[in-house]
């Protein structure tokens, strides 16, 4: 039983102002509980409101609470929210990301899984050079083997909780060579990982739901310390975090889950879309509530993203709606090109903002399935002198100068993390070339040292010109870890840059090095603005936990932030982005651009209607990220990857209301169709034409490719015989619908499908 906790908190009623569906989920004490909360909808304010009633209408304390989100900015937000409608700060409640939590659970009991507590984490960037170099031991050549593949199929693994040697013994029972060599790459790598006191980020899923399934003792203790427990976007979970959270609750069973089966759009980084559909499956007994009413958009944009995403089959079922009635026609723009798109967009968008007062250019959005997009995008707003922002560029603690100044610090945090030895042994120059550091490299391994134990000794090592670099470099390594257990982050990062001169030999780099020298400014004041303690607490369960220096948490803080987009939501500038990294934020005026068969949905996704359905819910994303203005747009040519395509309108266009749709066609569109006949027709054949007759349809692109027609029966390699039921696209997106005698049906992309005739 939880007991009282004091409830005189002068702060808001947080039930007040809530509507009906909002109520019951927020009000809600004992027992599972799934909220399925529609874009827009609120789910925010109804957890943080669920955690305020259980503290202060059930006396849970808030250190019985724990809150799993998917972005520290969202941690954040949730804290001060609560913390504003307690009028008191939830001391002891624990608030993060399920990476977060994970180190947090790790830097108590990392002994348990044969780490130090003193780990640090490797950001993406240092994973895939670990990766790379492992790769290079076990003779997997990384110029024929990608490493970003192999460490793909690593992270997957560990993401479905395969070990090493499980990861082994499957790939022996197959014929996947990428797969095979993936199984010589992972145990080194693992291996690698342990020997230097460092993990990845999926350490930070996978080896907390190792300690809680083989420590007994502790899977009770923090299943009683977290009576509560609240997880936000349900839907990205991963069979890691679904394991976790299980373990968690599966004695109280007191958790509530939010997310949206129809924003599920992280599949291929290993999100798993049955964790939200089969949660009443895992948890029997649980109560589900939606929420239908959307609090951003207009009825006619909700309307478009109901029709839309109606299409799906995998999915639980629900209906936006909102108070604001009516609003602007979804308009659905037609262009002859990249270039002619993203002139119209841009001097539609200025139109806008000069002619609407309560409009700016940060009220502007302009998101696109592909990066490679934002180049003609960017083009036409650098000619019309419209500024603008990329979220999905260059991050900030990826740069170069960040990462050197980071390395530095991870070495004094943990003296065998041998990447950032490697990375800064030389920097600035102290002479130590490559034939020293091989050296340094074998006399470390024969004496079972590690790089920086052998560099501390490196008069010991015979023909090495570079000791005395070496030793010069260890010893400002030990002394910086003596200072570290006494400096705040602030002090000893100031005294680091300092005394390596680190700004003077940037600034002697140019006007690139000044802009570098200003980064590693701002690296250092977000250091003195650290506070520790939102990382750190006091365990009601463990009075004298093990403490860490200031160091040890920044550089957690760090890694676990390294890899989330800068948007700078008060910048004056419109906002370029692909949809997977609009998704949680909202804007007045929405562009979609790209709205082509091939490249939205992408030609793959046709090959599986998982797939597929996915790349449906990527287009509802879009759509619900705008308030007062949608408007789509796609181009009948575009050039991508070099070639030259011919392309008709996405397919998912056709399920968008007619009523509330606004067609337009660009003037270059219009003059370039009425003044050239034959490409008029050319375009409507593109468009129109279905295939019904018996007549070959014009392929185009490659007169080795097989021509097919409507009813014909082909071979698959793969699928068999079939029959083809209908022929769709232009050009080299050319599709092949097949109903094959076995499999049932297939859309395939014809160049690659290798089809041929079932010849009687």
């Amino acid at each position: 039983m939880i007991d009282t906790a004091d409830r005189s908190a002068t702060g808001a009623r947080p039930l007040e102002g809530l509507n009906p569906a909002q109520l019951e989920a927020a009000s809600h004490f004992e027992g599972p509980l799934l909220v399925l909360a529609g874009a827009g909808s609120g789910k925010t304010r109804v957890l943080t409101a669920r955690v305020c009633h259980l503290i202060r209408e059930h006396g849970v304390p808030p250190d019985r609470i724990l809150a799993v989100t998917f972005t520290n900015k969202a941690a954040g937000e949730m804290r001060e929210r609560i913390g504003r409608l307690l009028a008191r700060e939830p001391a002891g409640m624990w608030v993060g990301t399920f990476h977060a939590v994970g180190a947090r659970l790790l830097r108590r009991h990392a002994d348990r899984v044969g780490y130090d507590r003193s780990f640090t984490i490797l950001d993406a960037d240092q994973s895939l050079r670990l990766v790379k170099s492992v790769q290079e031991s076990v003779h997997v050549d990384p110029k024929r083997w990608s490493p970003k593949g192999i460490r793909g199929e690593i992270s997957n693994a560990k993401n479905q909780l395969i070990g090493a040697e499980d990861f082994v013994q499957r790939a022996e029972g197959t014929m996947d060579l990428f797969v095979r060599n993936a199984a010589r790459v992972y145990p080194a790598y693992q291996e690698a990982l342990e020997r230097q006191n460092v993990l990845d980020f999926d350490d930070l899923l996978a080896k907390p739901v190792q300690l809680l399934e083989t420590v007994p003792e502790l899977l009770e203790r923090y299943r009683s310390r977290f009576a509560f427990i609240l997880v936000d976007e349900y839907q990205d979970t991963n069979r890691a975090q679904f394991r976790f959270v299980e373990l968690l609750a599966g004695g109280h069973r007191n958790l509530m889950v939010v997310g949206d089966d129809d924003q599920s759009i992280y599949r291929w980084r290993g999100a798993d879309i049955r964790n939200i559909l089969d949660f009443e499956k895992a948890f029997a007994g649980a109560r589900v509530v939606r929420l239908e009413r959307n609090y951003r958009s207009t009825q006619r944009i909700l309307d478009a993203a109901n029709r839309v995403i109606a299409e799906n089959v995998e999915r639980k079922g629900k209906t936006l709606f909102t108070e604001r009635v009516g609003g602007e026609p979804v308009t659905l723009l037609e262009a002859l090109d990249e270039s002619d798109e993203a002139r119209w967009i841009v001097d539609e968008l200025e139109a806008r903002v000069r002619d609407t007062p309560t409009l700016s250019y940060r009220s502007v959005a302009v998101l696109y399935r592909t990066n490679a997009q934002s180049r003609a995008l960017e083009d036409a707003l650098r000619r019309a002198g419209v500024p603008y922002q990329i979220v999905g560029s260059v991050r900030f603690y990826e740069r170069r100068e960040i990462q050197d100044v980071l390395a530095y610090l991870r070495l004094i945090s943990n003296p065998r993390d041998e990447g950032a030895f490697e990375r800064v042994v030389n920097y600035p120059r102290r002479g130590v070339g490559e034939t020293s550091l091989e050296r340094l490299a074998a006399w470390a391994t024969e004496n079972d040292l590690s790089l920086l134990e052998a560099a501390a000794r490196a008069d010991e090592i015979p023909e090495l010109r570079a000791s005395q670099g070496l030793r010069a470099f260890a010893e400002l390594v030990q002394r910086y870890s003596l200072r570290a257990s006494q400096a705040s982050i602030g002090e000893l990062l100031e005294e680091l840059i300092e005394e390596l001169e680190l700004v003077r030999h940037l600034h002697d780099e140019g006007p690139e090095g000044e802009d570098r020298a200003r980064n590693v400014a701002e690296l250092i004041a977000g250091a003195i603005d650290f506070d520790a303690s939102i990382l750190e607490d006091q365990d009601p369960d463990d009075p004298s936990p093990d403490r860490f220096t200031e160091l040890d948490l920044f550089l957690q803080q760090v890694a676990l932030v390294a890899d989330v987009d800068k948007l700078d939501p008060n910048a004056q500038a419109v906002t370029l982005m692909t949809l997977h990294n609009a998704k949680g934020l909202e804007f007045p005026l929405v562009f979609i651009a790209g709205m082509e068969e091939g490249l939205f949905p992408l030609a793959r996704a046709y090959d599986e209607p998982a797939a597929l359905e996915e790349e449906r819910r990527l287009f509802y994303v879009g759509i619900t990220r705008a308030e007062d203005k949608l408007i789509l747009s796609w181009a009948r040519q575009r050039r991508r990857a070099g070639d030259l395509t011919f392309n008709l309108q996405s397919s998912f266009l056709e399920s968008l209301p007619p009523e509330h749709l606004e067609p337009r066609r660009t003037q270059r569109l219009t003059v370039s169709a009425a003044s050239l006949p034959h490409r008029r027709d050319r375009l409507r054949e593109a468009q129109d034409f279905e295939y019904e007759t018996q007549e070959e349809p014009e392929y185009a692109m490659n007169q080795d490719t097989p021509r097919f027609v409507k009813g014909e029966r082909v071979v698959h390699a793969t699928f068999g015989s079939g029959s083809v039921v209908e022929i769709s696209g232009f050009g080299r997106d050319i599709k092949v619908t097949v109903d094959f005698d076995g499999v049932g049906r297939k859309k395939l992309l014809l160049r690659y499908a290798e089809l041929e005739r079932d010849w009687p």
